[in-house]
């Protein structure tokens, strides 16, 4: 990804104000913080962790929690533009630990949100190489975040009316079964993203004003075939009773959960291509418990916080710690095969190594209220 310069910072600012305009979740997320955040720094041996849900839950930390005498006190969001909010809205040090979207790191690195790291404090040898290195968490030479769990996200569908060949094209979203039918993810960088892709873009997020136009233009024709504009519990409830029959811009992090429970859905990455999120840890500034936020994420990429976080109850994802992969398939070898991460059969990195997947980022020659307020739009048609 492309590092944002640092003058473009005031955009941002304008960009939190429309973004919480717009979104009900962030506001009421944003809300509810700062009870949260008093009763974390009132108490003693506490760790702040800003994190998708689930990431703070006891079955991942409670091993670091027990072991160190301390206790995680999570604070969660969904989409990187309500993480930014609560970040800037919050006293400086309010959070040790931030989970992040890769494509936000450069954002926060420019703010002076995240501190540098020391690369010889992680067990980087022990990744698979494509994650030793990722674009977007070494900038200019320097580490700033690192890589905790990804995945990749398609066409997610129910078997029973929608088949693997059908999916195989995001055409398919504007099938006349499909009518009514088709659940959006209510974020508009996966859910615009994977159009994108259906246009013919082979970089997505780095399109010219023309392809903008047209993306436009295809988000809008998709208005008929719209369920609902989903939050994750309402995509998994969408999906189990049938109100959604199909999405763009989610993927296995939902229905590896769903299929588990007897639920006919999957996830096809098309021929368009598909998209990797990854979510990534960073320490942050003004942080005022540093020796242990280090301690915390290195407990997180190590086999044992690997194979917790890959399987937490909120989603699972796969990982870049190939001991983890070792200890899953020593330890939960059916898990291990549900998330594709044995070493003896055609796995996630073999699909990564397919060409078809594309790294999320922001938006490259538009700024993010342009493709906010394209979402905005869509959802009051």
């Amino acid at each position: 990804m492309t590092a944002r310069k640092a003058d473009k910072k005031p955009t941002w600012r304008l960009t939190r104000r429309k973004f919480l305009k717009g979104s009900a979740a962030a506001a009421a997320l944003i809300a509810a913080s700062s009870a949260t955040r008093r009763v974390a720094w009132s108490e003693e041996n506490t760790l702040s962790y800003l994190c998708w849900p689930g990431h703070g839950a006891p079955e991942v930390v409670e091993p670091f929690e027990q072991a160190n005498n301390v206790k995680i006190i999570p604070k969660e969001y969904v989409g990187g533009e309500a993480m930014m909010a609560l970040i800037n809205q919050s006293d400086p040090g309010t959070y040790d630990v931030v989970l992040s979207d890769r494509e936000y790191i450069v954002m926060m690195r420019d703010a002076g949100l995240i501190d540098e790291m020391d690369p010889n404090d992680y067990a980087f040898d022990d990744f698979w190489p494509e994650f030793q290195k990722m674009p977007g968490h070494w900038l200019n030479g320097k580490l700033y975040s690192v890589v905790l769990d990804f995945g990749y996200l398609g066409v997610v569908h129910n078997t029973d009316v929608i088949s693997e060949k059908e999916a195989s094209s995001y055409k398919v979203l504007w099938d006349p079964k499909l009518t009514g039918k088709v659940g959006q993810f209510d974020w508009y960088l996966p859910s615009m993203g994977n159009l994108s892709q259906y246009n013919g873009n082979k970089s997505p997020f780095d399109i010219d004003d023309a392809a903008f136009a047209k993306l436009r233009d295809t988000v809008f024709s998709l208005k008929p075939q719209v369920a609902g504009y989903h939050g994750i519990p309402d995509i998994f409830n969408a999906l189990k009773n049938g109100d959604a029959l199909a999405y763009q811009g989610i993927g296995d992090w939902i229905t590896i959960l769903l299929s588990a429970e007897g639920y006919p859905v999957t996830t096809t990455i098309p021929d368009e291509g598909g998209i990797q999120w990854t979510e990534s840890l960073s320490l942050s500034t003004d942080g005022k418990k540093q020796d242990l936020a280090k301690k915390f994420i290195q407990y997180l990429t190590a086999p044992e916080g690997q194979v917790r976080v890959a399987l937490k109850s909120s989603y699972w994802g796969s990982i870049p710690n190939k001991k983890g992969w070792t200890l899953m398939n020593d330890i939960k070898p059916n898990e291990a095969t549900i998330l594709r991460h044995r070493f003896d059969q055609r796995n996630v990195m073999d699909e990564y190594a397919d060409g078809k997947i594309t790294l999320r980022q922001l938006p490259e020659q538009q700024s993010i209220d342009d493709w906010s307020e394209v979402w905005n739009e869509y959802k009051n048609l």
